[in-house]
């Protein structure tokens, strides 16, 4: 078990602050148990989601003839029962590995006033979408719909196309309060208790809402897919454990807050163990990754670029109050920036008591004409990063831990260079090794006294 760091970071800054600076090297000074870090300082990943195993290799390709079933894009409640005839059958007959042919499906069926139903794929199935193959939703005028709903364990979804109806959208107001978002539209709907799930080689594009909903499941993996043109979210996880995002390409996330690659946002459900790794997030309107309730949450080696023309409303990465980040080895990219200024990484705070029960680590990350800021809480590790051409900041902060950063001016923006660089605001902490071009920065953290610089208490 990962020992809590924020408190062992508390113990590391009262010894070093009775020993002195010359005392102790950088490397000491947050110490912890050494089966908690690896060999780069960071904790440790203990977990792993575990991925479907098929009971057989039976296999069916749908025969479109037998269940007389259009593939040319038409008559969508006639394509809808009887694909899920066809799916039905083949689940009773225990066949594993159900393939749907080329050709245009077009799914859809009035469940009730909020809700089109499409397709679902129930326990022990791999479905898989040939790759001329398109499931899209019919045009419809309702809140919710799901092209495809998982129901029981052990699902994979494979290959093809999945679309929504984001173009032909009847977005009718809301007899309850006129409003038009219709923001639950998904291509896939991984609840219902479907545990180990793997969506894989999948296009999941043109949702009212997000590419895929994943909602209180464990063990759900994304890997090689491209999301994209949703109004809503590329992921939205709600609710789930132990959750791999890997190798996707998500972008051009506009319409409707908040507009994220992946929203990681559980509105008091569990969200804990989730990997974001070696993804290609651009052009997404609200930001890349918001972290709002996720513990023990990995953003890993993911290239983020605003992208040409694209406007971020909150910017790449975002965490809230007592989230739990392990943010390393990104490369970040802004074009212009957001409401919050040119900030690859952004930490809200809730204004309420300080404190992270964990510390929040951010290691060896290139912002490219971006810097980051936190505030209003405790607990920060931040290493090995280049901000090139934008300011590291903390304001009203315990326990910073600045080590080996490389800040820079931006050539295009010379009148910012007053109180620029390492901005603090009550900050405590240590700092050690961090550059402002080819200077070495001074940055006089204490581990009691809380450090401001004069000209950001006079205004930034």
């Amino acid at each position: 078990m990962i020992r809590p760091i924020y408190y062992l970071l508390v113990i590391a800054l009262i010894l070093f602050n009775s020993c002195g600076n010359d005392d102790l090297e950088p490397s000491e000074i947050a110490t912890v148990d050494q089966e908690s870090l690896d060999e780069n300082g960071l904790p440790i990943m203990t977990f792993e989601a575990l991925k479907p195993q098929m009971p057989n290799n039976l296999e069916y390709i749908i025969d479109l003839a037998r269940w007389d079933i259009p593939n040319n894009g038409s008559d969508a409640i006639k394509t809808t029962a009887n694909l899920q005839s066809a799916i039905d059958w083949a689940h009773e007959e225990g066949i594993s590995r159900v393939i749907l042919p080329d050709g245009v499906y077009l799914v859809g069926e009035d469940v009730n006033d909020i809700f089109q139903g499409g397709i679902q794929i129930y326990d022990n199935t791999e479905f898989v979408i040939s790759e001329n193959a398109i499931l899209q939703i019919d045009t419809n005028n309702k809140w919710n719909y799901c092209v495809i709903s998982l129901d029981g364990d052990n699902i994979i979804i494979r290959g093809g196309t999945i679309k929504g109806d984001k173009d032909t959208h009847i977005f009718t107001p809301r007899e309850s309060d006129g409003n038009t978002a219709h923001d639950e539209g998904h291509g896939i709907c991984v609840w219902n208790n479907s545990n180990q799930v793997l969506v894989e080689n999948v296009e999941i594009y043109n949702l009212t809402g997000d590419g895929s909903l994943v909602l209180e499941t464990n063990d759900v993996t994304f890997t090689n897919n491209n999301i994209h043109d949703n109004r809503r979210q590329g992921i939205s996880v709600v609710g789930g454990k132990r959750i791999e995002i890997k190798n996707n390409e998500i972008h051009h996330i506009s319409g409707t807050s908040p507009q994220f690659g992946v929203d990681i946002e559980g509105a008091g459900r569990i969200d804990e163990d989730i990997l974001i790794q070696e993804n290609y997030f651009h052009h997404n309107t609200g930001g890349d990754i918001v972290n709002t309730s996720g513990k023990n949450v990995y953003m890993l080696d993911n290239v983020m670029e605003q992208g040409e023309g694209n406007e971020y409303v909150d910017g790449p990465i975002v965490s809230w109050h007592k989230t739990h980040n392990i943010i390393a080895r990104n490369n970040i990219t802004m074009e212009t920036g957001s409401v919050n200024g040119r900030l690859g990484y952004i930490q809200y705070s809730s204004g309420g008591e300080k404190g992270h029960n964990r510390a929040t680590y951010v290691h060896e990350n290139i912002c490219n004409s971006c810097g980051m800021f936190m505030y209003n809480s405790s607990g920060a590790d931040v290493r090995n990063n280049k901000f090139y051409g934008y300011f590291v900041a903390f304001s009203e902060f315990q326990n910073a831990l600045l080590i080996d950063n490389l800040v820079t001016y931006s050539e295009a923006h010379p009148n910012l260079r007053f109180c620029w660089s390492y901005r603090f605001n009550e900050v405590t902490g240590f700092a050690s090794g961090n550059f402002l071009g080819e200077n070495l920065e001074e940055i006089p953290l204490s581990a009691t006294e809380p450090y401001s610089l004069q000209c950001v208490k006079d205004g930034w």
